[in-house]
């Protein structure tokens, strides 16, 4: 019952198309409840107030607008990080945050099951 990271690439609604549509770039799978440990440590602290309303059994859509703060709340998943694949799952999620940070055209989601 993992969260999956998935960034999307939004392509653009052309001519007789009223909405844009939505292209996997890249997945952070989370098998093994990596990310809901971590956010389980963070949660209600006030310093995570985006990454608190991950749900597992929902989703939640990160625009590129959101990537700074999002961003800024990973590091806090970082400190609580301590078996290495806490910190690989950290630093995966990173790279995706990095990508919309530089790429205005897509979206991070957190998709619970």
């Amino acid at each position: 019952m993992g969260v999956d990271v998935v960034l999307y690439r939004i392509v653009r609604a052309g001519p007789g198309k009223r909405r844009p549509s939505h292209v996997t770039a890249e997945v952070v799978p989370d098998p093994e409840d990596v990310l809901l440990e971590l956010l389980r440590r963070v949660r209600g602290g006030g310093r995570t107030p985006l990454l608190d309303l991950v749900d597992p059994l929902g989703q939640l859509v990160v625009g590129a607008e959101a990537a700074p703060r999002l961003m800024a709340e990973l590091r806090c998943l970082a400190e609580v990080a301590t078996a290495p694949s806490e910190v690989g799952h950290v630093r995966r999620l990173g790279l995706l945050v990095r990508r919309c940070l530089r790429d205005r055209d897509v979206e991070i989601r957190f998709e619970g099951d």
